[in-house]
Protein backbone atom coordinates (compact mmCIF):
# COMPACT_ATOMS: atom_id res chain seq x y z
CA UNK A 1 0.00 0.00 0.00
CA UNK A 2 1.11 3.14 -0.70
CA UNK A 3 1.54 6.02 1.95
CA UNK A 4 3.17 9.52 2.43
CA UNK A 5 6.47 7.89 3.44
CA UNK A 6 9.04 5.23 1.50
CA UNK A 7 9.15 1.53 2.69
CA UNK A 8 12.76 1.92 3.81
CA UNK A 9 13.28 -1.31 4.14
CA UNK A 10 12.13 -2.41 0.72
CA UNK A 11 14.94 -0.24 -0.56
CA UNK A 12 17.26 -2.91 0.57
CA UNK A 13 20.79 -1.82 -0.39
CA UNK A 14 19.92 1.62 -1.50
CA UNK A 15 20.21 4.12 1.35
CA UNK A 16 18.43 6.49 2.42
CA UNK A 17 20.07 9.36 0.63
CA UNK A 18 20.44 7.79 -2.39
CA UNK A 19 16.44 6.76 -2.91
CA UNK A 20 16.13 11.40 -1.64
CA UNK A 21 18.66 11.91 -4.61
CA UNK A 22 17.23 9.25 -7.24
CA UNK A 23 13.21 11.11 -6.22
CA UNK A 24 14.75 14.24 -7.23
CA UNK A 25 16.67 13.85 -10.60
CA UNK A 26 17.83 16.54 -12.49
CA UNK A 27 16.53 15.60 -16.23
CA UNK A 28 19.00 16.18 -19.50
CA UNK A 29 17.10 16.11 -22.70
CA UNK A 30 19.23 15.09 -25.87
CA UNK A 31 18.28 16.48 -29.08
CA UNK A 32 19.62 14.79 -31.88
CA UNK A 33 19.38 15.77 -35.77
CA UNK A 34 20.16 12.88 -38.48
CA UNK A 35 23.82 12.75 -39.07
CA UNK A 36 24.84 13.57 -35.72
CA UNK A 37 28.62 13.30 -34.77
CA UNK A 38 28.75 10.51 -32.31
CA UNK A 39 31.44 12.44 -29.85
CA UNK A 40 29.61 15.49 -29.57
CA UNK A 41 26.72 13.68 -28.15
CA UNK A 42 28.58 10.73 -26.41
CA UNK A 43 31.08 12.65 -24.77
CA UNK A 44 28.45 14.72 -22.73
CA UNK A 45 26.05 11.91 -22.24
CA UNK A 46 28.63 10.01 -21.00
CA UNK A 47 29.29 12.97 -17.68
CA UNK A 48 25.87 12.86 -16.93
CA UNK A 49 25.56 8.89 -16.80
CA UNK A 50 28.93 9.08 -14.27
CA UNK A 51 27.39 11.13 -12.43
CA UNK A 52 24.76 8.91 -11.33
CA UNK A 53 27.43 6.71 -10.96
CA UNK A 54 28.95 8.91 -8.85
CA UNK A 55 26.13 9.35 -6.65
CA UNK A 56 23.91 12.09 -8.28
CA UNK A 57 21.44 10.57 -11.03
CA UNK A 58 20.51 12.81 -14.09
CA UNK A 59 17.09 11.09 -15.67
CA UNK A 60 18.78 10.92 -19.71
CA UNK A 61 15.52 11.21 -22.70
CA UNK A 62 16.56 11.40 -26.26
CA UNK A 63 14.62 12.76 -28.85
CA UNK A 64 14.54 14.34 -32.76
CA UNK A 65 12.57 15.48 -35.30
CA UNK A 66 13.69 12.49 -37.52
CA UNK A 67 12.01 8.69 -37.05
CA UNK A 68 15.06 6.85 -37.29
CA UNK A 69 18.15 9.35 -36.91
CA UNK A 70 22.02 7.99 -36.95
CA UNK A 71 25.27 9.11 -36.86
CA UNK A 72 27.66 10.87 -39.24
CA UNK A 73 29.66 7.31 -39.21
CA UNK A 74 26.60 5.45 -39.75
CA UNK A 75 25.59 4.11 -36.61
CA UNK A 76 21.83 4.22 -35.64
CA UNK A 77 19.86 4.46 -32.63
CA UNK A 78 16.91 2.97 -30.95
CA UNK A 79 14.71 4.23 -28.42
CA UNK A 80 14.49 8.08 -29.58
CA UNK A 81 11.33 9.71 -28.86
CA UNK A 82 9.24 12.14 -31.04
CA UNK A 83 9.48 16.01 -29.88
CA UNK A 84 5.99 16.03 -28.43
CA UNK A 85 6.84 12.91 -26.10
CA UNK A 86 9.26 15.86 -23.48
CA UNK A 87 7.60 18.80 -21.91
CA UNK A 88 10.11 20.79 -21.67
CA UNK A 89 10.46 22.09 -17.72
CA UNK A 90 12.21 25.58 -16.71
CA UNK A 91 14.84 23.05 -14.59
CA UNK A 92 15.60 20.68 -17.55
CA UNK A 93 18.73 21.07 -19.70
CA UNK A 94 18.49 20.28 -23.22
CA UNK A 95 21.40 19.51 -25.71
CA UNK A 96 21.70 19.80 -28.84
CA UNK A 97 24.60 17.78 -30.76
CA UNK A 98 26.64 18.74 -33.51
CA UNK A 99 25.58 17.24 -37.26
CA UNK A 100 27.38 16.67 -40.17
CA UNK A 101 26.28 20.20 -41.54
CA UNK A 102 26.56 19.02 -45.52
CA UNK A 103 23.58 16.49 -45.12
CA UNK A 104 21.30 18.28 -42.91
CA UNK A 105 17.97 18.07 -43.79
CA UNK A 106 15.91 21.30 -43.39
CA UNK A 107 12.46 20.09 -44.69
CA UNK A 108 11.24 19.88 -40.84
CA UNK A 109 12.57 23.07 -39.67
CA UNK A 110 8.59 24.11 -38.95
CA UNK A 111 8.68 20.94 -36.64
CA UNK A 112 11.90 20.86 -34.31
CA UNK A 113 12.24 24.79 -34.54
CA UNK A 114 9.50 26.27 -32.07
CA UNK A 115 10.32 23.00 -29.80
CA UNK A 116 13.49 24.76 -28.92
CA UNK A 117 12.48 28.16 -29.20
CA UNK A 118 10.04 27.14 -26.43
CA UNK A 119 12.59 25.34 -24.44
CA UNK A 120 14.27 28.89 -24.53
CA UNK A 121 10.93 30.37 -23.68
CA UNK A 122 10.54 28.63 -20.40
CA UNK A 123 13.89 28.89 -19.03
CA UNK A 124 15.54 25.63 -19.33
CA UNK A 125 19.55 25.72 -20.39
CA UNK A 126 19.78 24.80 -23.35
CA UNK A 127 23.26 23.91 -25.17
CA UNK A 128 24.61 23.47 -28.46
CA UNK A 129 27.82 21.13 -29.26
CA UNK A 130 29.79 22.00 -32.21
CA UNK A 131 27.90 22.58 -35.05
CA UNK A 132 24.42 22.54 -33.88
CA UNK A 133 25.04 26.05 -33.11
CA UNK A 134 23.80 26.76 -36.38
CA UNK A 135 20.72 25.23 -35.51
CA UNK A 136 20.27 27.37 -32.44
CA UNK A 137 20.97 30.31 -34.59
CA UNK A 138 18.95 29.39 -37.59
CA UNK A 139 15.91 29.56 -34.85
CA UNK A 140 16.89 32.77 -34.12
CA UNK A 141 17.82 31.60 -30.76
CA UNK A 142 21.32 33.45 -30.81
CA UNK A 143 20.76 36.73 -31.67
CA UNK A 144 22.54 39.51 -30.16
CA UNK A 145 24.15 36.62 -28.53
CA UNK A 146 28.01 35.86 -27.88
CA UNK A 147 28.49 32.44 -28.67
CA UNK A 148 31.03 29.73 -30.37
CA UNK A 149 31.16 26.89 -32.18
CA UNK A 150 33.95 24.77 -33.70
CA UNK A 151 37.59 26.62 -34.85
CA UNK A 152 36.53 25.24 -38.20
CA UNK A 153 33.26 27.26 -38.52
CA UNK A 154 33.24 30.33 -36.32
CA UNK A 155 34.01 32.37 -39.80
CA UNK A 156 31.02 30.71 -41.84
CA UNK A 157 28.77 30.94 -38.36
CA UNK A 158 29.59 34.83 -38.31
CA UNK A 159 29.37 35.02 -42.18
CA UNK A 160 25.81 33.64 -42.39
CA UNK A 161 24.39 35.00 -39.39
CA UNK A 162 25.43 38.79 -38.68
CA UNK A 163 23.05 39.52 -35.73
CA UNK A 164 25.60 36.99 -33.91
CA UNK A 165 28.70 37.83 -31.36
CA UNK A 166 30.81 35.16 -32.51
CA UNK A 167 33.56 34.36 -30.11
CA UNK A 168 36.56 32.82 -31.89
CA UNK A 169 38.89 30.35 -30.06
CA UNK A 170 36.86 29.65 -26.71
CA UNK A 171 35.49 26.19 -25.39
CA UNK A 172 32.31 27.35 -24.57
CA UNK A 173 30.40 30.61 -24.21
CA UNK A 174 27.01 30.98 -21.83
CA UNK A 175 24.72 33.97 -22.68
CA UNK A 176 21.72 33.88 -20.16
CA UNK A 177 20.31 30.39 -20.66
CA UNK A 178 21.56 29.32 -23.76
CA UNK A 179 24.98 27.58 -23.76
CA UNK A 180 27.06 27.13 -27.23
CA UNK A 181 30.39 24.97 -26.92
CA UNK A 182 33.27 24.47 -29.42
CA UNK A 183 32.49 20.38 -30.09
CA UNK A 184 34.02 17.64 -29.36
CA UNK A 185 35.44 17.04 -26.16
CA UNK A 186 34.56 20.29 -25.57
CA UNK A 187 30.94 18.79 -25.32
CA UNK A 188 32.30 16.92 -22.02
CA UNK A 189 33.56 20.02 -20.67
CA UNK A 190 30.76 21.84 -20.80
CA UNK A 191 28.56 18.99 -19.21
CA UNK A 192 31.24 19.05 -16.16
CA UNK A 193 30.22 22.61 -16.25
CA UNK A 194 26.65 22.17 -15.86
CA UNK A 195 27.20 19.21 -13.10
CA UNK A 196 29.85 21.55 -11.38
CA UNK A 197 26.97 24.13 -11.31
CA UNK A 198 24.20 21.60 -9.69
CA UNK A 199 26.10 19.77 -7.74
CA UNK A 200 29.82 21.74 -6.64
CA UNK A 201 33.20 21.46 -8.09
CA UNK A 202 34.49 18.56 -5.67
CA UNK A 203 31.81 16.30 -6.91
CA UNK A 204 32.77 17.82 -10.67
CA UNK A 205 35.85 16.92 -10.41
CA UNK A 206 34.71 12.98 -8.81
CA UNK A 207 33.21 12.38 -11.76
CA UNK A 208 35.57 13.67 -14.11
CA UNK A 209 38.58 11.52 -12.18
CA UNK A 210 36.03 8.67 -12.77
CA UNK A 211 36.27 9.22 -16.14
CA UNK A 212 40.09 9.58 -16.61
CA UNK A 213 39.59 12.81 -17.60
CA UNK A 214 43.44 14.24 -18.13
CA UNK A 215 42.13 18.19 -18.95
CA UNK A 216 39.33 19.53 -16.84
CA UNK A 217 38.99 23.78 -18.85
CA UNK A 218 36.01 26.15 -17.53
CA UNK A 219 34.73 27.97 -20.96
CA UNK A 220 37.38 30.78 -20.47
CA UNK A 221 40.17 28.73 -21.88
CA UNK A 222 40.99 28.52 -25.18
CA UNK A 223 40.47 26.06 -28.16
CA UNK A 224 44.19 26.46 -28.66
CA UNK A 225 45.97 27.05 -25.51
CA UNK A 226 48.91 26.86 -23.27
CA UNK A 227 46.60 26.17 -20.59
CA UNK A 228 45.58 22.75 -22.04
CA UNK A 229 49.38 21.50 -23.37
CA UNK A 230 50.19 21.00 -20.22
CA UNK A 231 47.47 18.67 -18.54
CA UNK A 232 47.72 15.47 -20.62
CA UNK A 233 48.56 13.97 -17.19
CA UNK A 234 46.26 12.46 -14.14
CA UNK A 235 47.65 13.98 -10.92
CA UNK A 236 44.68 15.81 -9.18
CA UNK A 237 46.81 17.27 -7.05
CA UNK A 238 48.91 19.40 -9.82
CA UNK A 239 45.99 19.83 -11.58
CA UNK A 240 44.16 21.42 -8.36
CA UNK A 241 47.19 23.87 -8.65
CA UNK A 242 47.46 24.63 -11.88
CA UNK A 243 43.08 25.55 -11.59
CA UNK A 244 44.09 27.69 -8.92
CA UNK A 245 47.36 29.49 -11.08
CA UNK A 246 44.76 30.28 -14.20
CA UNK A 247 42.53 31.97 -11.69
CA UNK A 248 45.10 33.54 -9.86
CA UNK A 249 47.46 35.30 -12.28
CA UNK A 250 46.27 38.78 -11.25
CA UNK A 251 47.95 37.83 -7.64
CA UNK A 252 51.37 37.10 -6.38
CA UNK A 253 52.19 33.43 -6.67
CA UNK A 254 55.24 31.48 -4.08
CA UNK A 255 55.87 28.05 -4.63
CA UNK A 256 55.36 27.99 -0.98
CA UNK A 257 52.25 29.28 -1.13
CA UNK A 258 51.26 26.63 -3.95
CA UNK A 259 52.85 23.69 -1.98
CA UNK A 260 50.76 23.92 1.16
CA UNK A 261 47.65 23.90 -0.95
CA UNK A 262 48.07 20.49 -1.90
CA UNK A 263 50.13 19.15 1.48
CA UNK A 264 53.96 18.91 -0.03
CA UNK A 265 57.07 20.65 0.34
CA UNK A 266 57.91 23.51 -2.27
CA UNK A 267 60.91 21.05 -3.20
CA UNK A 268 58.58 18.22 -3.73
CA UNK A 269 56.14 20.41 -5.84
CA UNK A 270 58.80 21.63 -7.80
CA UNK A 271 60.35 18.30 -8.92
CA UNK A 272 56.46 16.85 -9.19
CA UNK A 273 54.94 19.65 -11.24
CA UNK A 274 57.78 19.57 -13.74
CA UNK A 275 57.90 15.18 -14.07
CA UNK A 276 54.01 15.30 -14.63
CA UNK A 277 53.95 18.49 -16.84
CA UNK A 278 57.23 18.65 -18.59
CA UNK A 279 57.63 22.42 -17.60
CA UNK A 280 58.87 24.31 -14.79
CA UNK A 281 55.80 26.46 -12.35
CA UNK A 282 57.81 29.73 -13.03
CA UNK A 283 57.14 28.57 -17.03
CA UNK A 284 53.90 27.68 -16.51
CA UNK A 285 52.93 31.13 -14.74
CA UNK A 286 54.79 33.06 -17.05
CA UNK A 287 53.02 31.52 -19.99
CA UNK A 288 49.63 31.31 -18.98
CA UNK A 289 49.93 35.24 -18.00
CA UNK A 290 51.23 36.06 -21.38
CA UNK A 291 48.66 34.19 -23.37
CA UNK A 292 46.07 35.81 -21.37
CA UNK A 293 47.39 39.24 -21.66
CA UNK A 294 48.10 38.70 -25.40
CA UNK A 295 44.54 37.52 -25.83
CA UNK A 296 43.02 40.69 -24.08
CA UNK A 297 45.48 43.09 -26.00
CA UNK A 298 43.72 41.38 -29.32
CA UNK A 299 40.89 42.76 -27.89
CA UNK A 300 41.82 46.25 -27.44
CA UNK A 301 41.91 46.34 -23.52
CA UNK A 302 43.95 49.20 -22.19
CA UNK A 303 47.46 48.10 -21.13
CA UNK A 304 46.89 49.35 -17.33
CA UNK A 305 44.19 47.01 -16.98
CA UNK A 306 45.79 44.23 -18.95
CA UNK A 307 48.93 44.47 -16.48
CA UNK A 308 46.77 44.46 -13.25
CA UNK A 309 44.65 41.26 -14.55
CA UNK A 310 47.61 39.10 -15.96
CA UNK A 311 50.07 39.86 -12.70
CA UNK A 312 52.69 41.69 -15.35
CA UNK A 313 54.89 43.87 -13.55
CA UNK A 314 57.87 44.76 -16.29
CA UNK A 315 56.28 47.21 -18.50
CA UNK A 316 58.80 45.85 -21.28
CA UNK A 317 56.80 42.32 -21.15
CA UNK A 318 54.04 44.07 -21.40
CA UNK A 319 54.93 46.53 -24.61
CA UNK A 320 56.47 43.76 -26.51
CA UNK A 321 53.18 41.70 -25.75
CA UNK A 322 51.38 45.01 -27.44
CA UNK A 323 53.28 45.07 -30.00
CA UNK A 324 53.02 41.38 -31.08
CA UNK A 325 49.11 41.77 -30.06
CA UNK A 326 49.19 44.69 -32.32
CA UNK A 327 50.39 42.95 -35.43
CA UNK A 328 48.11 40.17 -35.04
CA UNK A 329 45.29 42.73 -35.31
CA UNK A 330 46.68 44.22 -38.39
CA UNK A 331 47.09 40.81 -39.99
CA UNK A 332 43.57 39.71 -39.31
Amino acid sequence: MLTGRPDWSYLQKMDRLSYLSIMENKRVIFFLFDHVHLMDLAGAVTVFYEAGCCGHPYELRYVSPYTSPGTSSGLGFTRVEPLDAVSIQSDDIVIVAGMDLSKWDRTNDAVWMPWLQHAVMVGATVCSICTAAFALAVAGLLDGLSCTTHWGYTGALRQHFPKLQVMENRLFVKSDNIYTSAGISTGIDLALFLVEEHYGPTFAYTVAKDMVMYIRRDGTATQHSIHLQHRQHINHQIHEIQDYITHHLHTKLTITELAAMVHMSPRNLTRLFKLTTGITIGDYIRNLREEKATQLLNEGQKLSWVAKTCGIGSTRQLGQLAKKAGATRKMA
